[in-house]
């Protein structure tokens, strides 16, 4: 019996004996399954690049001993569908392992991750997890190139690359630029991966100054209201407080009523050198450009308009009062007297007696402020007539002949001397009349952008 459990013992421990050697083989085996990396190094020129989402990123080489994961695959898979160029790659080293697996060294564009990722098998090509990009996409530089203006330098600055698209990317110094200074803008371009646009403006008094800057929609050449151009950091006048006002440089307006009462002020600085308090204004303008007379007029509180204004012999640091009235503003209903439909027969066309709306008509071109008056007073229709006349009428709708055939009205107004004659009574605050005549155009309307057409009845 003895010898029998004693066999099964020495048979168990031999068995256990095995098991342990199959224990050690396997861990040795383990070890010798870790890849080793050659030496690190740096591209000869940087890369910007996207993670797919496939591989992790790794504190070293992934394959070899002792690599940590900086950002798993669910985190990389997110930097791959993120729309934010700050989530963009840019590599700059490289390492292959002894089995050939090339892993490059990258970092996101705001730094936040940093590692190793398989790049797959031969060196100075980018695959597996990653691939090349280019985080700018040209854009079409704007019809117009000068006479643009930093917004605002404390938000809106100049860099050498738009943020987030070059690793290098930094601020531009504009030590020595006037906030008056214009720039002139000669390329643009949108970010690859939100879109957004960014003009390259140079200072026009320093050319040493450039860089690109954030440039919202971009230069509408539809909008004839600057003030209305959505251009991001840039502006198509110089900032209003691009000179701290003094005694030496400003003049102070206050803007009284009938009834002595103030309903307004304003501050009227010169973009003047060298002015001092006591000294005529005269002639000089402000950063817009601006006498301030013109100014006055402009800076009106609304609802009023200016019905005396004392400006003439105004002085650096002094105050003037300006005597206001109230306003009425007219509109104006676009009617047609005739409507030449040669051209074709279509379906639902206009018709004389008709009055255009904003959905017929897009205008352009028109001085809307020669609708504002003095409440009660007669229309100034001289100034009026040489708006209307002066402004485009393009037609938003097409219409369609019987054979399919694209049609659009182009407008023209009727006469020179009919305005003031049809509206010779009417007062600011009343609806105005103007005639037009509208011909039938083969082709279809193009799609227009809609400025301020607040003032059509």
């Amino acid at each position: 019996m003895r010898s029998s459990i004693a066999k099964s013992i020495y048979v168990g421990a031999a068995v256990l004996g095995l098991a342990g050697l199959s224990a050690v083989t396997t861990t040795t085996a383990s070890a010798k399954s870790y890849a080793t990396a050659g030496s690190y190094t740096a591209l000869t020129k940087g890369q910007n690049v996207l993670v797919n989402g496939t591989n992790a990123i790794y504190s070293k080489p992934g394959t070899v001993k002792g690599a940590k994961v900086v950002a798993s695959k669910k985190t990389v898979s997110k930097l791959a569908a993120s729309k934010k160029s700050n989530d963009t790659f840019y590599a700059y080293g490289t390492k292959t392992t002894n089995r050939g697996s090339v892993y490059y060294k990258i970092v996101t564009m705001d730094k936040k991750y940093r590692g190793y990722i398989y790049g797959g098998k031969t060196a100075g090509t980018f695959a597996g997890g990653i691939k090349t990009t280019d985080t700018l996409t040209t854009a079409a530089t704007p019809a117009r190139t000068t006479g643009y203006y930093l917004k605002d330098v404390s938000k809106n600055t100049l860099w050498t690359a738009p943020k987030y698209t070059d690793i290098n990317a930094k601020k531009v110094s504009l030590y020595g630029a006037a906030k008056t200074d214009p720039f002139t803008v000669d390329k643009a371009a949108t970010k690859t991966k939100e879109g957004s646009l960014y003009y390259h403006v140079t200072d026009t008094k320093d050319s040493s100054i450039s860089g690109w800057i954030y440039a919202g929609k971009g230069y509408d050449t539809t909008i004839t209201d600057n003030t209305k151009q959505d251009l991001g950091g840039l502006s198509l006048t110089p900032s209003k407080d691009a000179v701290v006002p003094t005694n030496d440089n400003s003049v102070k307006v206050v803007y009284r009523d009938a009834n002595n009462a103030t309903v307004g002020n304003a501050t009227f600085v010169t973009s003047a050198s060298k002015t001092k308090a006591g000294q005529q204004v005269a002639a000089d303008t402000d950063a817009s450009g601006d006498t301030l007379a013109k100014f006055v007029t402009k800076s009106v509180p609304s609802g009023y308009v200016v019905s005396n204004d004392s400006t003439g012999s105004a002085q650096y640091g002094s105050t003037v009062y300006v005597d206001v009235t109230a306003a009425a503003t007219s509109k104006i209903a676009l009617k047609l007297d005739a409507v030449d439909s040669s051209a074709a027969t279509v379906a639902n066309g206009l018709a004389k007696g008709d009055t255009l709306t904003t959905s017929d008509v897009t205008v352009s071109g028109f001085d809307a402020s020669v609708l504002t008056g003095k409440k009660g007073d007669s229309v100034n229709t001289t100034a009026i007539q040489a708006a209307l006349a002066g402004a485009t009428l393009k037609g938003n709708k097409t219409y369609y002949s019987n054979d399919g055939t694209a049609y659009h009205y182009d407008f023209k107004l009727t006469s020179d001397s009919a305005f003031a004659t049809d509206n010779s009574r009417a007062n600011y605050g009343d609806t105005l009349s103007a005639y037009y005549t509208a011909t039938l155009v083969k082709s279809a309307a193009t799609n227009n952008s809609t400025p301020d057409n607040s003032w059509i009845a």
